[in-house]
């Protein structure tokens, strides 16, 4: 019985240092908890203008984000952060040569809303 409690207790301690199967979130993962359905409005009442109702993209202000290679290069948290910053039209990134406001123009938007309207395009991307 001496023998087993210390193979016991080392196994114990091996399980709580390999975390125990639990993993821990990484922020830089591309794991956001987002809502389509609701990314879906929250799309509708920002993004439209520029993009849309179906995403499409406007001739002359915004990209289709349906078979946008940018949207499938990104990774959730990528997405996030760009919307939140937006990109200039002086950006040589930037190749409809029109300001893409931080927030979309909306500053009532938050973060829940942005994760959301991610999500929604990770959904309908093509």
């Amino acid at each position: 019985m001496k023998r087993i409690f210390p193979i016991i207790l080392l196994l114990s301690f091996l399980l709580v240092a390999c975390g125990g199967g639990e993993s821990e979130a990484n922020p830089s993962s591309n794991t956001l908890t987002g809502d389509p359905v609701a990314g879906k409005a929250a799309y509708a009442k920002t993004c439209t203008a520029c993009h849309g109702p179906e995403a499409k993209g406007v001739s002359g202000l915004g990209k289709d984000l349906t078979t946008s290679e940018f949207v499938a290069s990104k990774s959730n948290a990528e997405l996030k952060d760009f919307i939140l910053t937006g990109r200039p039209a002086s950006d040589p990134l930037n190749t409809t040569h029109v300001d893409m406001p931080p927030k979309g123009g909306n500053p009532g938007l938050t973060d829940q809303d942005i994760e959301n309207i991610v999500a929604f395009l990770h959904s309908i991307h093509q």
